[in-house]
């Protein structure tokens, strides 16, 4: 069975004012970033935004496994108590939102851990990239990958350089002497200085 760590946040500027969420999957072996979601909100809570923002990292991961087991870590202390079953959810914003989270993935297959603030910077990151782009009129999107590098021209070939350079000092045809005294055919330095 797959496993994958969520981490998610959200946040508002106002509390409620301008908010977004931010959430990353995450191999929990190598750390590598399987998928990353964030999202301007409009004018909410911080509480609302954390809560979109695990919602949304729950989807990310059964996108990816639906049969996966997560283990979610937020420093909302209030999202990972209600979501674990400890603390009572009471506010009407909250009620739904707690139970859109808890039916993504089959509760069995998720776990919920609190972390602190600053083991949580990938979220955070994202959340408030959200939180920009809506300041900005647009919602956020995810960077462009980086281009695949490939080579101007066809790999050069070594051994037929080499091939090249002895046949040529075999042949002492076009030699001239460098000031080593040694005698070095001119394909021979053409094909030594030559690019690759």
């Amino acid at each position: 069975m797959p496993r994958f760590v969520v981490e998610a946040d959200g946040g508002s500027r106002g509390n409620p004012g301008p908010a977004g969420y931010g959430a990353v999957v995450l191999d929990p072996v190598t750390g590598e970033t399987l998928a990353e979601r964030a999202e301007f909100i409009g004018v909410a809570t911080n509480n609302v935004a954390e809560y979109r923002g695990l919602i949304a990292g729950l989807k990310a991961a059964r996108e990816l496994a639906p049969d996966a087991e997560v283990r979610v870590r937020m420093d909302s202390k209030l999202v990972v108590e209600q979501m674990s079953g400890r603390w009572k959810i009471k506010h009407p914003d909250m009620k739904p939102l707690a139970a859109e989270a808890a039916t993504v993935l089959p509760p069995a297959q998720v776990t919920y851990e609190w972390i602190p603030r600053e083991r949580n910077k990938h979220a955070d990151r994202l959340a408030n990239e959200a939180m920009d782009a809506g300041r900005h009129g647009r919602q956020w999107e995810p960077p462009a990958p980086a281009p695949a590098l490939t080579p101007a021209g066809p790999p050069g070939d070594a051994a037929k350089g080499a091939a090249a350079v002895r046949a040529a000092m075999a042949s002492g045809g076009g030699t001239r002497t460098g000031a080593s005294g040694a005698s070095v055919g001119a394909a021979g330095a053409r094909a030594a200085t030559a690019p690759v």
